[in-house]
């Protein structure tokens, strides 16, 4: 299944992909998305048919968001740093998040080198604490698409990554998610960016270090993952801040990042001053 978040005269409204469209799912109230998680049981859709004015936005809001960096070899070959022996665990604020065609601001008050970065997003599906490497994916409802925008002259001269991947509309995030039950490998799936229609990464999931099954137990022996949380599993080779010469989103780019079988998201990307 496929589902997300859609807003209909202007109200969010949890919706799954149907052979006509998006389809409303019949949940009688005020549950979103991260509520029908929670719950453990999704609802059947509502018998009104596909929503003609539906336009997508982000798929969920999360509790929290987990990042993980350093976690594809390529990335750390590009890099020139060394490959951690642990998982390297940051977060990224839920006011970053956005979603399918919103744009990315960037405020050149704020930051100059502004960076992309696709990842595979898990979307936790019941409550972890200490779990086994052997049982974590039992515990995933789906995985969607991510972009981790990072403000890179940030991220390095505040010697910690939160705010330099935190600004507002630096997660976009989506268009859908896919349930677990319709990915057979997650450590074998295709990720590609594209700026302005051209291929500047291209890899697999193949290539993690850590793998969604050990990020998931390495992060729940430390804190609890709830129902809804989202886990961003690192970004592979091809970051524009990596590149000779160095190169940064600017005023009117178009970033596609996309995971093999789960989607493709788009975001435009837009400058303010202040």
């Amino acid at each position: 299944m496929r589902l997300g978040t859609a807003l209909v005269d202007g109200i969010p409204v949890p919706v799954r992909l149907g052979d006509g469209g998006l389809v409303p799912l019949d949940v009688g109230g005020e549950e979103t998305v991260r509520d029908l998680i929670a719950a453990g049981t999704l609802p059947d859709a509502a018998a009104a048919g596909p929503l003609p004015d539906a336009r997508l936005i982000a798929p969920l809001r999360p509790g929290k968001i987990v990042a993980i960096g350093l976690n594809y070899a390529d990335h750390v070959r590009e890099t020139g740093m060394d490959a951690p022996t642990a998982p390297l665990v940051f977060t990224k604020f839920t006011t970053s998040i956005v979603g399918d065609g919103e744009p990315i601001t960037i405020d050149r008050s704020l930051t100059q080198r502004v960076d992309w970065e696709v990842e595979l997003a898990v979307v936790v599906g019941a409550e972890m604490r200490d779990v086994p490497a052997a049982e974590a994916l039992d515990r995933v409802f789906g995985y969607t698409v991510a972009n981790d925008v990072s403000a890179r002259d940030l991220q390095f001269a505040d010697g910690q990554w939160v705010r330099g991947k935190s600004l507002d509309t630096f997660c976009p995030l989506g268009p859908l998610i896919v349930t677990a039950d319709e990915v057979a490998d997650p450590k074998k799936l295709a990720l590609r960016t594209r700026v302005n229609g051209e291929t500047v990464q291209d890899s697999t999931t193949e290539l993690m270090i850590f793998s969604v099954a050990e990020l998931l137990a390495f992060c729940s022996r430390s804190f609890t993952l709830e129902p809804g949380d989202v886990v961003l599993t690192g970004t592979p080779w091809g970051c524009g801040e990596f590149m000779q010469p160095v190169r940064s989103l600017r005023d009117g780019d178009l970033v596609e990042v996309e995971v093999e079988g789960i989607g493709t998201l788009r975001n435009p990307v837009v400058e303010v001053d202040g």
